[in-house]
């Protein structure tokens, strides 16, 4: 009797152990960043024709990348043509390329001052929110840009966003917004913003090569990554950065990631430098710092 009880505790020793290491494993897969493309790194290929569009979702897949970022731009007259936007679905769908968000320009500024013009670029975004929907995406990304003083813009920014996000809010849509200039570049504003528009689906993109405000001046891009990263879902992965005295500097790619991993963010890191011929070589120079992170 006493062996058999022995015999049980160990078995049910060794279980335990066993369990307690597979829940440890996936703890620490659940952990690992995740890789995507975004279109803006093949932008120039897109430009001349050399890309179609459609194409997208394939180049990734070939070059190892599963997840996408789209570029409005790329598709602008395509938000509301359901043919089109259905063979761009499926296409990801057959390789297995998930689709994660749209990023979205030349529809106007969000923090106009103007309110007609504020409205109506609200509105301009409205059909982006219904194609991204479509398409499986968990976000568009807008850009805050606004005119006046601080406060000014921070105010009319907000206003814009919470707008828009409400209705992003009833398709179970984010709306993200990235440093892209201006204002927004300036880590200390944008948090303002989004701290104001106080919505869980108002979040933002952090860019790591986006922190130049004007010519001039920048905001340290670590600092920056760091100050955003509370509402970050997702991330634009550029290999240079800015330091505070308006000076660009080769990203540290490990030191950065592990300010991204510090704010427990674990989804996907859209590489956005290396252009369509390097593509290989920015996913490898991403995956290996990543790698070394978890190691």
């Amino acid at each position: 009797m006493a062996s058999t009880r022995r015999q049980f505790l160990i078995h049910s020793s060794l279980a335990t152990v066993a369990f307690v290491g597979r829940d440890a494993l996936a703890a620490k897969t659940d952990t690992r960043l995740k890789v995507s493309l975004a279109q803006w790194t093949l932008n120039k290929d897109l430009r001349s024709g050399k890309i179609d569009n459609l194409d997208f979702a394939k180049i990734a897949h070939e070059h190892g990348i599963n997840a996408i970022e789209y570029v409005n731009q790329f598709f602008m007259h395509k938000a509301k043509d359901m043919q089109y936007l259905g063979e761009m679905k499926q296409r990801a769908a057959d390789l297995g390329v998930k689709s994660l968000l749209i990023m979205c320009d030349q529809e106007g500024n969000i923090g106009d001052p103007d309110a007609t013009r504020r409205t109506k670029t609200i509105d301009n975004h409205r059909k982006w929110i219904d194609a991204a929907k479509f398409l499986g995406c968990h976000s568009i990304r807008v850009n805050a840009a606004s005119a006046g003083t601080w406060d000014e813009q921070v105010a009319l920014a907000a206003d814009g966003l919470a707008r828009l996000t409400e209705f992003g809010a009833e398709q179970d849509l984010n709306v993200i917004v990235e440093n892209h200039g201006g204002l927004s570049s300036n880590a200390d504003w944008l948090a303002q913003v989004i701290n104001k528009v106080n919505h869980e689906r108002c979040g933002t993109l952090p860019d790591f090569g986006n922190f130049r405000i004007k010519d001039g001046e920048s905001y340290d891009s670590y600092r920056g990554i760091q100050k955003l990263m509370p509402w970050a879902k997702g991330v634009s992965v550029k290999d240079m950065v800015w330091d505070d005295k308006a000076n660009q500097l080769p990203l540290d790619f490990e030191r950065m990631l592990r300010i991204v991993l510090d704010a427990g963010f674990t989804g996907y890191c859209g590489i956005e430098f290396g252009g369509y011929e390097g593509l290989n070589q920015s996913r490898e120079r991403l995956e290996r710092a990543m790698e070394s992170l978890s190691a």
